[in-house]
């Protein structure tokens, strides 16, 4: 059986593509929200070739068809059925939009979205990390004659160059992809993210190992690069993608190329620096405090 009759199949058992409300995918399983869940032929569906199985969640029938297939059958499903990527909501008959599921399904869900299309990236650059942690090993290279000295400076930069990259720009990849998930342009979400890694800013790794100091501001904020961060540059993304989505409603169209852009970075970067990082940083040294026993009252820190 063909990609396209897969996808051809799974449509028609699902009830046809009225039944589908949208679809999208996560890494293994193809994800569908129905209208009716009773019009779909589960025990056909999980009969069918290369299924692996299929289930109800969080308000989703989510058909398991393994990492690589997935991705080519939901592109068969949206190019035969014409259906976008899918939503946690819909529009009732009065216009109202209703949402799948109770606030922790669609929080699971939203995270789901967000940090999903990241992990190969990451799950590559962790074999890269084996890699070269296997062919640096003294052990290993003394089977070819060599020793961890006679290893090229050039060759272990490039292996650093393999290894680094996707934690040091985390921020961005992050920041992309909840724009995407909320909204917003991909692209202005991604320079918002460089942005938080800027070699302007002194380097968070730097300033947690005491070789550069924090940049000041107002005489109380310290701001610094937040490489390798995850919340600061997901809540941050939230908020720029919710910023931008306002604007497109409010600018008019004749300027909107130019101002909704220039504000999203300017108000959104502006709330990374001084508002989301000082506030995650704050909550982040509270609770190491109370993990090491020592609580101190968030107002004795304030002052």
């Amino acid at each position: 059986m063909t990609d396209k009759e897969l996808a051809t199949q799974i449509i028609a058992l699902a009830g046809t593509r009225s039944n589908i409300e949208s679809v999208a995918h996560c890494a293994t399983r193809l994800r569908l929200i129905v209208k009716d869940k009773e019009k779909i032929d589960t025990d056909a569906i999980e009969n069918l070739d290369r299924v692996k199985g299929s289930f109800f969640n969080s308000g989703q029938y989510q058909i398991i068809l393994g990492t690589g297939l997935v991705n080519r059958i939901y592109d068969e499903v949206v190019s035969i059925s014409g259906i976008t990527d899918a939503s946690s909501k819909k529009e009732d008959a009065a216009g109202e939009k209703q949402e799948y599921g109770n606030w922790f399904q669609r929080a699971i869900r939203m995270f789901a979205d967000v940090f999903v299309p990241i992990i190969p990236v990451l799950v590559a650059t962790g074999l890269f990390m084996g890699l070269r942690g296997l062919l640096t090993q003294p052990a290993i290279l003394g089977i070819f004659g060599l020793t961890p000295e006679s290893i090229p400076a050039n060759f272990l930069l490039f292996t650093q160059i393999l290894t680094d990259t996707a934690f040091a720009f985390l921020p961005a990849l992050v920041c992309w992809s909840t724009f995407k998930t909320f909204g917003g342009s991909p692209v202005i979400g991604i320079v918002l993210g460089l942005m938080l890694v800027s070699p302007s800013l002194p380097s968070a790794y730097d300033v947690g190992s005491g070789a550069a100091q924090a940049l000041s501001f107002f005489g109380f904020l310290n701001v610094s690069g937040y490489q390798g961060s995850v919340l600061p540059a997901f809540v941050t993304g939230i908020v720029g993608a919710k910023f931008e989505k306002f604007l497109r409603k409010h600018v008019p169209d004749s300027i909107d190329l130019i101002v909704t852009p220039f504000m999203t970075l300017l108000v959104g970067v502006s709330v990374a620096l001084f508002i989301v990082g000082p506030i995650m940083h704050a909550l982040k040294t509270l609770f190491w405090l109370r993990l090491n026993g020592y609580f101190i009252c968030p107002l004795v820190l304030a002052v």
